[in-house]
């Protein structure tokens, strides 16, 4: 194992990570957290895996040893929620999440003895919310990790209001067939540096193979749907935004988040949300003559996208009003839960831009944008001819950007989408 285990074991797996759409910038900061969370050895194993799952028989061949070790390794990694491991056609297949959201939350999901939390909190901190870099390389492209959900009980109720099921969180939650609760990273993380509010901490919630890895690792709970939805209306009386996956079947994981302690919102504030979260297809509108200019709304938006001006009302010179900056807006609908003299009711902000199909299609999405379509297609890097492709596929993805933005619209054309809806979720067992 003497050729598994170098200096460089924690840079291939940097590289490793990167391959992937969602990667993770090199760091100082990011060596010291992978070394909290892997060994050495680990770190030098999981830099040669590929990135789809895979079975036992692959990380034998690639790590070059016997099957039945190679399988103890992988039931390691995934009882400590580094890997995922998922039953497909009665096998077990296993797979490396990104570190967002991946394996970064599922360190924190729940309270752990095995790895200093505190420290891997404050790395974690550092990476994620104060340097720019990790931000940066994960709003590189058009298609984002996440979408928000609209404040449902916020929908203004009228007849012929068409909202599709994928717009729902409660439906979420009602079609998954396994569900997990887990501790929410964000604020978990945020408590560990003296920063977390008081909103609910178990009300991270998993959906369907992600979910079954990590109950069966115990680094979630098994959930019914009735009390699932229970915690969203929790959520929802305590002014937190539905975040999940930007899908709109088979989503992974959906989080309740608050403006302070979430790191896409508060990326989100920083860079807009349209880099970072996806907005729904809603927006508030103002009632200017029933506005009473008491700030509720703005202290509920999780973005900022509220304020108050004066009413320029020579009568009342002390007179405020709310102003919305439409452009910041994520069109969750919280402040019009807010509002206590019905102003702000919701209306739609125009053309209806459809998720991605399912997690697959996220991913090739992403890669495209990214430059990253090659690692997806050819990621066994153990094979020469895996290597040769993806550097030619690479260099026919270095195009000018107009040939690129053709070749990114032929992709999203049905013939994808049709092809990822045959393949199947990544999340799906």
């Amino acid at each position: 194992m003497a050729h598994l285990t170098s200096r460089t074991a924690y840079a291939d797996l940097v590289s490793r990570l990167n391959r992937f759409p969602q990667g993770a910038p090199p760091s100082e900061l990011l060596d010291k957290i992978l070394k909290l969370l892997v060994t050495e050895r680990e770190a030098a194993l999981l830099s040669r895996i590929p990135i789809k799952p895979f079975g036992v028989e692959t990380a034998a061949r690639v790590w070059d040893l016997p099957p039945e070790e190679a399988r103890k390794t992988l039931e390691a990694l995934a009882a400590r929620a580094v890997l995922l491991d998922v039953e497909r056609d009665g096998q077990t297949r296993y797979v490396l999440p990104p570190p967002m959201a991946g394996f970064f939350e599922f360190s924190m999901m729940r309270i752990r003895g095995d790895v200093d939390q505190a420290a891997l909190a404050a790395l974690y901190y550092q990476y994620l919310n104060v340097e720019d870099e990790f931000i940066g390389a994960l709003t590189g492209g058009t298609t984002q990790l996440g979408r928000a959900f609209v404040n449902e009980e916020a929908l203004p109720s009228k007849d012929g209001l068409v909202v599709l099921d994928w717009e729902r969180a409660t439906n979420v939650v009602r079609e998954a067939k396994t569900i997990g609760i887990g501790v929410c990273y964000c604020r978990h993380k945020m408590e560990h540096v003296g920063r977390a509010c008081d909103a609910p901490r178990e009300i991270c919630m998993t959906f369907g193979g992600v979910a079954r890895s990590l109950v069966s690792h115990g680094y979630a709970r098994a959930a019914s749907a009735g009390e699932t939805l229970d915690l969203l209306a929790e959520a929802r009386e305590r002014g937190l935004v539905q975040f999940g996956e930007n899908v709109r079947n088979d989503v992974a994981f959906l989080c309740n988040c608050c403006g302070c302690c979430c790191e896409a919102l508060v990326a989100a504030r920083r860079l807009g949300p349209n880099r970072m979260v996806h907005t729904t297809r809603w927006q508030p509108k103002l009632d200017l003559a029933t506005c009473n200019g008491c700030g509720k709304c703005v202290s509920a938006c999780p973005m900022a996208a509220l304020s108050l001006v004066s009413a320029c009302d020579p009568k009342r010179r002390n007179r405020k009003l709310a102003r919305l900056d439409a452009d910041a807006c994520l069109g969750c609908g919280v402040c019009v839960r807010a509002c206590s003299v019905d102003s702000l009711s919701l209306e739609e902000r125009g053309e209806r831009v459809l998720p991605p199909f399912n997690s697959v299609h996220k991913s090739v999405l992403m890669a495209i944008e990214r430059g990253k379509l090659q690692d997806l297609l050819f990621d066994d890097r153990t094979l020469v001819s895996h290597r040769v492709l993806a550097a030619v596929f690479g260099a026919v993805l270095k195009l000018p950007p107009v040939k690129r933005a053709l070749a990114l619209e032929q992709v999203r054309s049905r013939y994808l989408e049709t092809l990822c809806k045959r393949v199947g979720p990544l999340s799906r067992p």
